[in-house]
C-alpha cells in the first residue's frame, strides 16, 4: 500500500495523460470533484486528535512561525508570478488561489522521508487549515485583479463546507470510534490518493483544448511558484534561527500547498482555466516534495544553528 501512494506522481502523470488522450470518461466524474475533495479533508481529520491542537499551544513559535511564511510568501510568489509571466486573468487567479490555500495535506508523509519534525508538520498544517477558513477568502481577494468579480462570501461557505465541517467531523468520529478508525486507517492514504486523482484527471479533462496554448506557461510558473514556497520556508527558518529538522519541515509546510482545494474552487468560482494551476501543481509538488525527501533522507539534520 506505501509503495503505491509513494509513486502518486507516476500516478498522477499517468492520470492527466489518459483525461488528455481519452476525456470523457473523466469529464463524467466531474460533479464528484467537490464530494471527493471533502471526503479527503474528512480522512484529514480522521488522523487528528485532540492532542493534536494542544501540541499548537505547547509550541507555538515554530507553528505560528510556518503558518506566516506560508500565507506570507505563497500568495506573493503567485501574485508575482502571474505578473512576470503576463498570465491570462484566469490563469492567474488559479494561480493566486494556489497561493492563498492552506499547506498540502502530502507533506506530512514527505517531511518524514526528510527526517524533518513530524509532530511540528502536523501542527503547521493542522493550523493553516484552520487559518485558511477566513485566509483564503480574505488574501484571495486582496491579490485577484480588480477587473475579477471575486465571491468572497461563496468561496467562504464553500471552504467550510468542504474543509472546516468534514474535518471536523473526521476528529470527531476518530473521538467516538478510535478502535474502527485504527482498523481503516491504513487504507486512507490509498483511497485519498485516487480521490486527488480523479480531481486531476475531471480537471484536464475539462481543460484539455486549452492545454496546448496555456499548458507551458501554467508548467513554468507552478514550478517557481513550488520553488519559491520550499526556499523561502527553509530560508525563513534559517533566518529565525530555527534548527536543521524544523527549516525542513518548514519548507515542505511552505511549499506543498492544497492545490486539490484551490483547484476546485477555481472551477467553481471562475473557469475550468482557473483550476488549471491546482491540477498542474497537486502533480508537482508530489515530484518535488519527493525528490527533496529523498535527497534529505540521506542527510540526517544536525543542530547547526548559528
Amino acid at each position: 500500500m506505501s509503495v503505491l501512494t509513494r509513486l502518486f506522481p507516476l500516478w498522477a502523470v499517468l492520470v492527466s495523460v489518459a483525461a488528455i488522450a481519452y476525456p470523457a470518461p473523466f469529464l463524467v466524474l466531474t460533479p464528484a470533484i467537490t464530494p471527493l475533495l471533502a471526503f479527503i479533508m474528512f480522512t484529514m481529520g480522521v488522523t487528528l486528535t485532540a492532542g493534536d491542537f494542544m501540541r499548537i499551544a505547547r509550541r507555538p513559535l515554530p507553528v505560528v512561525a510556518g503558518v506566516v511564511l506560508h500565507y506570507l510568501v505563497m500568495p506573493l510568489a503567485a501574485w508575482g508570478i502571474a505578473h512576470v509571466l503576463g498570465m491570462p486573468a484566469m490563469i492567474a487567479t488559479g494561480m493566486i488561489l494556489v497561493g492563498c490555500v492552506s499547506s498540502g495535506t502530502a507533506s506530512n508523509v514527505m517531511i518524514y522521508l526528510s527526517r524533518g519534525d513530524v509532530a511540528l508538520s502536523v501542527s503547521i498544517s493542522t493550523l493553516s487549515t484552520l487559518v485558511g477558513i477566513i485566509a483564503t477568502p480574505v488574501l484571495t481577494r486582496f491579490y485577484v485583479s480588480s477587473g475579477v468579480s471575486v465571491d468572497s462570501w461563496g468561496l467562504f461557505r464553500s471552504i467550510v463546507e468542504i474543509v472546516a465541517l468534514p474535518v471536523m467531523g473526521g476528529v470527531i468520529v476518530n473521538t467516538i470510534c478510535p478502535r474502527l478508525v485504527r482498523r481503516v486507517e491504513p487504507v486512507l492514504p490509498l483511497v485519498a490518493m485516487v480521490s486527488i486523482m480523479t480531481i486531476i484527471g475531471s480537471i484536464v479533462a475539462g481543460v484539455r483544448p486549452s492545454l496546448a496554448a496555456v499548458g507551458p506557461l501554467v508548467l513554468v510558473g507552478v514550478v517557481l511558484h513550488n520553488a519559491i514556497g520550499l526556499l523561502g520556508g527553509y530560508w525563513g527558518g534559517r533566518l529565525l534561527g530555527f534548527d536543521e529538522a524544523v527549516c525542513r519541515t518548514l519548507a515542505l509546510e511552505v511549499g506543498m500547498q492544497n492545490s486539490g482545494l484551490a483547484a476546485t474552487l477555481g472551477r467553481l468560482y471562475f473557469s475550468p482555466l482557473a483550476a488549471l494551476p491546482g491540477a498542474v501543481f497537486s502533480v508537482w509538488h508530489n515530484i518535488s516534495g519527493s525528490a527533496l525527501a529523498a535527497l534529505w533522507a540521506g542527510r540526517p539534520p544536525r543542530d547547526d544553528r548559528p
